[in-house]
């Protein structure tokens, strides 16, 4: 015990201290990211000096008695190499110079906010007490001249000495006339720089289109006019306002992640912060343009940028739950919403992709050809009202365009049993599907994958059963002769006009969606090659094709002709089915020596060419564990 109180007397204190020129640089140079914040906090000062002596007047109206103007003047002298700024405002007495200039990290706004009474309506920015010093960003020397209204108010009481001029009223008037036009053209030298007011502190009632149309242009530099606007404001423990803008039409760099977006402007108590916020609106909005201003949101010294804060969250959430709004409203016009969709369709299906707390909200906002809507778009709520009875499943299609699905091999008999079918264009709708499974209790079917299951009667299972055990044994012929390219051959019930159709598995890759992934530069080998291996051949019982194949096979299995139409017709069923071959060269070959047969060109006849080490055009490779050479010349 008397060995620790020897070392507290032996303890001793020293005040921090400061290297007063390397802070300043420190304060300087560090705070800031750009020379021109300096202007913005130079104004913001005189803004609060502003709001100061606006709020002093409401307790003591004599302080704006005298008719004082509150504006605050920027003035460039390009001569001099000077810029001044004049505000109207309280003004600030010599004490006041001295403690809040002359001290670094002094805030006269902060002291000035603490000491009034709780719950005045005042709101201003300042609050770190370096604003002042950003000045010397751009200058070597700053200068700052005040008068405290106080001061100003004890001037106008004292006694004035006045020049009463001469005695000739002539002169006088022409003096008078002289100096009233020297007084006009100072005032015409002037210019209104903030002629654009903020009108998301407005009630929206009292704005008219014109007014929100001229304020979009000036915010986004758009010729054209605004598809749709939202305005409101939040308050309760957060507070805040937002103006939000639709496009009529999407930029050409929409989803260049690159650039640097220019959407969402913040500002907090009306103080420009920041040109685009991303952490206040997800990606899949990146069109939404407009403005948010907040009164509760922290800020880091330099005022540029945010602290972490669960209010940026809830603002976020706000906004999304505002725009799911305005979407909807958008959708009750047919017109406008399809200019919309048009523009900004795959946002939305992106937002499906990745938000999954607005996905049921979304999923109504979706639009698609279908075999029932002709030229028009319908939505997933109408494809409801239009399901049969006995529909169970909503089911679609993806593809390249809506000529190729609508000629699909997979809609032939869904469209041939009256069911409607969505055609899904868009690269994007393969990600998209891939989270909505269901819509309002009905799932989702895509019909190129295995598993389709249509309405049956007792009469039509029959038929089924019967053709599985008619077709079994040609079944596995074929996925012998296949192998490894298919996972399984079966008998389809999805095909009318066409003797086969390649399906994938319930989880692996569409024909189309393979084809998206085969385009992607930075694509994974290894997931493409468990997903593309998951295919299924199907044969359609009814086609004479199949019907012929199959009795040729039960006349002989080891029939060479009757492998060689296999591949063929499985190389055929890939390219009709939307995949593309591995080997086109062979497949070429193979139809070439068809075209011949039906010319009645004897295959072993030889055509003169120059000497060349590749094999002719008309050689075909002989076929897997096959020495001898096919015979298509054996199939009428």
């Amino acid at each position: 015990m008397p060995e620790e109180m020897r070392q507290e007397e032996e303890a001793e204190t020293f005040a921090f201290q400061a290297e007063i020129a390397q802070l300043m640089s420190l304060i300087i140079n560090t705070f800031y990211s750009n020379k021109e914040i300096f202007l913005r906090e130079l104004i913001s000062n005189a803004s609060d000096a502003l709001d100061k002596i606006r709020y002093e007047s409401l307790t003591d109206p004599t302080k704006l008695d005298n008719g004082k103007e509150l504006k605050i003047d920027v003035i460039p002298n390009v001569e001099e190499r000077t810029l001044t700024l004049i505000d109207t405002g309280i003004g600030m007495t010599k004490a006041d110079l001295i403690n809040n200039l002359g001290t670094i990290a002094k805030s006269g706004t902060k002291a000035f906010m603490e000491a009034l009474q709780a719950g005045a309506d005042i709101s201003m920015i300042g609050q770190f007490g370096v604003g002042f010093y950003s000045a010397y960003l751009v200058a070597e020397e700053e200068e700052k001249a005040e008068k405290e209204e106080k001061e100003e108010k004890e001037a106008e009481d004292k006694p004035k000495i006045e020049d009463v001029g001469s005695d000739d009223e002539e002169d006088s008037k022409d003096k008078d006339k002289k100096k009233t036009k020297k007084i006009k053209e100072k005032y015409i030298d002037q210019e209104e720089l903030n002629k654009t007011k903020p009108i998301w502190t407005r009630n929206p009632d009292d704005i008219t289109m014109e007014e929100y149309g001229e304020f979009y242009k000036s915010l986004t530099n758009d010729w054209e006019e605004h598809l749709a606007v939202k305005h409101f404001s939040v308050e309760g423990q957060l507070e805040f306002r937002a103006l939000l803008f639709i496009p009529r039409r999407a930029p050409f760099d929409l989803f260049e992640n690159k650039k640097k977006k220019n959407n969402i402007k913040l500002y907090v108590r009306r103080v420009f912060i920041m040109d685009s916020c991303e952490e206040l609106i997800p990606e899949y909005l990146n069109f939404v343009r407009g403005v948010v201003d907040s009164e509760d949101l922290p800020l880091n010294i330099s005022r540029e940028m945010l602290q972490q804060s669960k209010i940026l969250k809830v603002i976020r959430k706000n906004i999304v739950k505002k725009c799911m709004e305005l979407f909807g409203e958008l959708a009750e016009d047919r017109e406008n919403y399809n200019k919309f969709y048009d523009g900004f369709s795959k946002n939305l299906k992106l937002g499906i992709h990745e938000d999954s707390q607005n996905r049921k909200k979304l999923s109504e906002l979706l639009r698609y050809h279908s075999s029932q809507s002709g030229d028009e778009l319908t939505s997933l709520t109408e494809y409801l009202t239009r399901m049969k009875d006995n529909q169970k499943s909503i089911y679609y299609i993806t593809g390249e365009s809506k000529d190729q699905v609508a000629n699909s091999a997979f809609v032939e008999r869904v469209r041939k049993r009256g069911f409607e079918v969505l055609y899904m264009t868009e690269p994007i709708d393969e990600y998209c599907v891939q989270q909505l499974k269901e819509f309002d209790g009905k799932t989702l079917v895509s019909v190129t994958k295995e598993g389709l299951e249509l309405p049956e009667d007792e009469e039509e299972k029959k038929k089924m059963d019967e053709d599985k055990t008619k077709f079994e044994n040609l079944c596995k012929l074929m996925k012998e002769i296949l192998d490894k390219k298919v996972e399984k051959v079966t008998v389809s019930n999805r095909l009318v006009s066409s003797p086969c159709c390649i399906v994938t598995s319930t989880y692996g890759w569409t024909a189309n969606m393979e084809r998206i992934m085969k385009a992607q530069a930075l694509r994974d080998n290894s997931t493409m090659g468990y997903m593309m291996a998951k295919k299924h051949l199907e044969i359609n019982p009814d086609h004479p094709i199949v019907e012929t194949l199959r009795q040729k096979a039960d006349l002989d299995k080891n029939d060479k002709a009757v492998k060689d139409l296999v591949i063929l017709l499985f190389e055929t069923a890939l390219l009709s089915s939307g995949f593309s071959l591995d080997d086109p060269q062979t497949h070429s070959n193979r139809i070439y020596r068809m075209i011949k047969l039906g010319l009645g060109i004897d295959d072993d006849e030889v055509i003169p060419e120059e000497p060349t080490s590749a094999p002719a055009p008309d050689e075909i490779p002989p076929l897997e564990g096959d020495d001898d050479a096919s015979r298509m010349e054996e199939v009428d």
